[in-house]
């Protein structure tokens, strides 16, 4: 009667502990191997020449949104909702208000200067590319970490590689990991990629135009950031080179 009983419980338990531990480790490992995959091809496209990143860069870029976008968890979850826009509009003015100190700051220091083509279409393009940095961290890595790990160690992680993306550009890499860090916190609190795109964007011209050429070399990284040469360290701020180079 006792044996009996003992083949029921063991029955038991192994029907509710094994299906629940596959599923998650696999999980665990599908997220790893597509974090991985992801952050190595972003990397890598950042180190290829200018020729090569326009052929590759496109995939590079694109393969994240798929991996996120084929099991579409919903706009608001993405980030894309009105509601959340709504809640989180404040972040926008308030980096505004944080470059409008940073100029005055900037020019009482010597540092401000223009930006490098001011057109537009080159600022706009810059703030799509932003408000798509945004998409990267918030959908692609940071709900992949939180399968992993703790909610704070997820932020510290996903800054941490978003820094690490800004490589070799050290002045962009400790601008971006504070940033990953705020945007991150922000977004597990508001959820909007709206807001957080856009205050990238003013902020990454306000980086641009605040911090000299010399060391930012016009916001490039990886291998551009390398080979720039149109700001020497001991030239003036504010040169820019002639068009071309």
């Amino acid at each position: 009667m006792s044996y009996a009983v003992g083949e029921v419980a063991l029955a038991a338990t192994n029907t509710t502990t094994f299906p629940l531990a596959f599923p998650t480790q696999r999980r665990f490992s599908r997220g790893l191997i597509e974090l991985t995959a992801g952050f190595t091809l972003i990397l890598v496209v950042l180190w290829l020449p200018t020729r090569q990143q326009l052929i590759f860069g496109p995939i590079a870029l694109l393969t994240p949104l798929a991996l996120t976008l084929i099991r579409w968890p919903g706009h608001e979850e993405l980030g894309l909702g009105w509601r959340a826009w709504l809640r989180a509009w404040w972040i926008v003015p308030a980096a505004a208000g944080f470059t409008f100190v940073s100029v005055l700051v900037a020019r009482g220091a010597g540092t401000f200067h223009s930006l490098y083509e001011p057109y537009f279409a080159h600022v706009g393009g810059y703030v799509v590319w932003t408000i798509y940095q945004q998409f990267l961290l918030q959908d692609f890595f940071m709900p992949r970490l939180r399968r992993m790990m703790s909610s704070d160690a997820a932020v510290a992680t996903a800054s941490g590689l978003f820094a690490a993306a800004h490589l070799p550009n050290l002045s962009l890499t400790l601008a971006t990991l504070v940033w990953g860090v705020v945007s991150c916190l922000l977004f597990r609190r508001y959820r909007s990629l709206w807001a957080l795109g856009l205050a990238q964007g003013l902020l990454g011209v306000c980086f641009a135009i605040c911090v000299p050429n010399a060391m930012h070399h016009h916001m490039r990284v990886g291998l551009g950031y390398i080979r720039y040469h149109g700001v020497e360290a001991t030239q003036v701020v504010g040169y820019h080179a002639p068009a071309g180079r």
